[in-house]
C-alpha cells in the first residue's frame, strides 16, 4: 500500500506542474512504486503532458502515445558522438519498464539504453533495476531485460540484437565483479532476487562456490524455494562426495561434510534441517539422529522417526523417555509422541496436563486430541480456563467437534468477566457455534466487554438475530 501510494502521489505531483525530477524511492517502496507510477502517469492520459519539451521526463516515458515516450527516450541520449548515458542520470526503472513496451521502436530505444547503462555502470544499474526486471519477465516482451542481466553475470553468452556490442562486450563485468555483484543480490529483502541470484550462481561453470558456503547460503535463507535450490545442489555434492572440493583428500572431505552436516542442521528452515539429518545418516552418524526427534518442527521430527527406525530404534520408546524427564519434558517431544503414538501413551499425555509449564500442556491437550476419540468434557471445559492462553486455545479446539454436546450454562458462565479475556473469547467461540438461546442472551451481555474483540463478535451474533427477526417478520407479512 506505501508503494501504491507513493507511486500515485509522485504522479499527480507531476501532472499538477511540477518540474523537479521525481524524488528518490523511499526504502520501504520496492519497484511496485514504479509500476503503480507508470500505470497512474497512463491512465490519466496526458491532457497536460503532451509532447511538450519542459513536461517531466517521468510523464513523457509513460504517456499514452508511443511517439511521444520514443521522443522522451531520445532525450535522454547524450548529444555527443560516442558518449553513453550515466546511469545515474537516467529514470532507470522507467526506460526497463519501456524495454517491455509494445511498441517496436520505444522497445528498440530503451534497450540500447539499458545496455549502455550496463555498460558504463553495472553494479548500479543491476541494483537498481533488477527486481523490477524479474517482475517484468512475465510480459510479452519482457524477456529480453531478464537475458541481458543474465549475460552481464556471466551466465551465458547472450542472443541478443546488435546493442549488446555497442560497448558491453568490453565494459562487461569481471568475473571478480560479477561475484561480488551475486554475492550482494544474495542479500537482498526481494525474494524474487535471491531466487534469480541463486540460480545464476548455481549455473555457473566457473568460480563456483565451495560446498560449506553452498550449505550456509540455505541454512541463512527464509525462502523456501531459494533454500531448496541451495539444499538441492548441496546433497548432490554429498552424494558425490565433493565436500570438500573436487581434488580434496579423504581427510578434508570427511572435514568438509561434517562442518556442511551441521550447518544444515542449524538451518532456518525444516527441510534444509531434514537434508542436515540424512547427511547426517549417510555419514554413519546415525545415532545422533536421536536428537532431533524432539525438533520444533513437524517435518523434520517426521525425518528424524523416520531413520531411526530404519536404523532399528523405537521412536516411540525415545518419545516416552523424553517426555517422562524429571528436568524438564519438551513441548515438541510431547507432540512428537502423539504423532507416532497410541492409545496405551494417553496416561502419560493425560499426566501432563497437570505440568506447570503452559506449552507441555497445551502439547498435551492437542496429543489428546490425535489419539483420544473420546475426550472427557468436564475435564477439557476446565482447561478453557487455564491460565496460558495456549491451552485454552488448544482446549477450544478439541472441543469444537462435540460442541454440540456441550452445557450451554457452563459455556456462558465463562464468558462472565470474572475470567480471563482468552477464557472469554474460546468459550464464546465454541457458543456462537452452537448458536442457540444462550448464545443471543451472552451477546448481550459481552456487548458491553472491555474486550473490543469480543464486543465486535458480540455485535455481530446481535446483528445477524436482528436480521433474521426482519426477515420473519417480513415473510409473515
Amino acid at each position: 500500500m506505501r508503494a501504491e501510494a507513493w507511486g500515485r502521489n509522485a504522479a499527480l505531483e507531476l501532472l499538477l506542474g511540477g518540474a523537479t525530477p521525481v524524488r528518490p524511492i523511499p526504502p520501504y517502496t520496492g519497484m511496485h512504486a514504479w509500476l503503480t507510477f507508470e500505470a497512474y502517469a497512463r491512465k490519466v492520459r496526458g491532457a497536460t503532458v503532451r509532447n511538450r519539451a519542459g513536461a517531466p521526463v517521468e510523464l513523457r516515458l509513460c504517456h499514452p502515445d508511443g511517439r511521444v515516450r520514443e521522443a522522451a527516450l531520445l532525450s535522454l541520449r547524450p548529444r555527443l558522438p560516442g558518449r553513453m548515458a550515466a546511469p545515474t542520470s537516467l529514470p532507470l526503472p522507467l526506460v526497463v519498464i519501456r524495454c517491455a513496451d509494445w511498441v517496436p521502436a520505444v522497445r528498440a530505444k530503451a534497450r540500447r539504453l539499458l545496455v549502455e547503462s550496463v555498460a558504463v555502470d553495472a553494479r548500479y544499474t543491476v541494483f537498481t533495476a533488477l527486481p523490477l526486471v524479474i517482475r517484468l519477465a512475465g510480459r510479452e516482451q519482457g524477456g529480453w531485460a531478464v537475458e541481458l542481466f543474465e549475460a552481464a553475470l556471466h551466465l551465458r553468452e547472450p542472443r541478443l540484437a546488435q546493442w549488446w556490442r555497442v560497448g558491453l562486450l568490453t565494459g562487461r563485468p569481471t568475473r571478480r565483479e560479477a561475484d561480488e555483484m551475486l554475492t550482494w543480490l544474495r542479500r537482498f529483502d526481494d525474494v524474487p532476487t535471491r531466487r534469480f541470484a541463486a540460480r545464476i550462481t548455481l549455473a555457473r561453470t566457473r568460480g563456483a562456490m565451495s560446498v560449506p558456503d553452498m550449505a550456509r547460503e540455505a541454512a541463512a535463507e527464509h525462502d523456501a524455494v531459494t533454500a531448496g535450490m541451495w539444499t538441492d545442489a548441496v546433497t548432490r555434492a554429498l552424494a558425490a562426495g565433493r565436500a570438500g572440493g573436487r581434488w580434496a583428500g579423504a581427510g578434508r572431505q570427511d572435514a568438509a561434510q561434517r562442518e556442511v552436516t551441521e550447518v544444515l542442521l542449524g538451518g532456518r528452515l525444516p527441510a534444509v534441517r531434514a537434508a542436515g539429518l540424512t547427511a547426517l545418516q549417510d555419514a554413519g552418524r546415525a545415532e545422533e539422529v536421536v536428537r532431533y526427534l524432539a525438533d520444533r518442527s513437524a517435518q523434520v521430527r517426521a525425518c528424524a522417526r523416520r531413520l531411526v527406525d530404519r536404523a532399528g530404534g523405537d521412536p516411540r520408546e525415545h518419545y516416552r523417555r523424553l517426555v517422562t524427564d524429571p528436568a524438564e519434558p519438551s513441548p515438541y517431544a510431547v507432540s512428537g509422541l502423539a504423532e507416532c503414538g497410541d492409545p496405551a501413551d494417553l496416561p502419560l499425555l493425560r499426566d501432563l496436563l497437570e505440568h506447570p509449564t503452559g506449552r507441555v500442556r497445551a502439547a498435551a491437550v492437542a496429543g489428546l486430541r490425535r489419539l483420544d476419540p473420546a475426550p472427557e468434557d468436564t475435564k477439557l471445559l476446565a482447561l478453557l480456563d487455564d491460565p496460558a492462553p495456549s491451552v485454552a486455545r488448544e482446549a477450544r479446539r478439541t472441543l469444537r467437534p462435540v460442541v454440540d454436546r456441550l452445557d450451554p450454562a457452563a459455556l456462558s458462565a465463562l464468558c462472565s468477566t470474572s475470567h480471563r479475556r482468552h477464557t472469554r473469547r474460546a468459550a464464546f467461540r465454541l457458543l456462537r457455534i452452537q448458536n442457540g438461546p444462550a448464545t443471543l442472551q451472552t451477546a448481550r451481555t459481552l456487548a458491553e466487554d472491555g474486550d473490543p474483540g469480543l464486543r465486535w463478535a458480540a455485535s455481530m451474533v446481535l446483528w445477524a438475530a436482528e436480521e433474521a427477526e426482519r426477515e420473519g417478520e417480513g415473510e409473515g407479512e
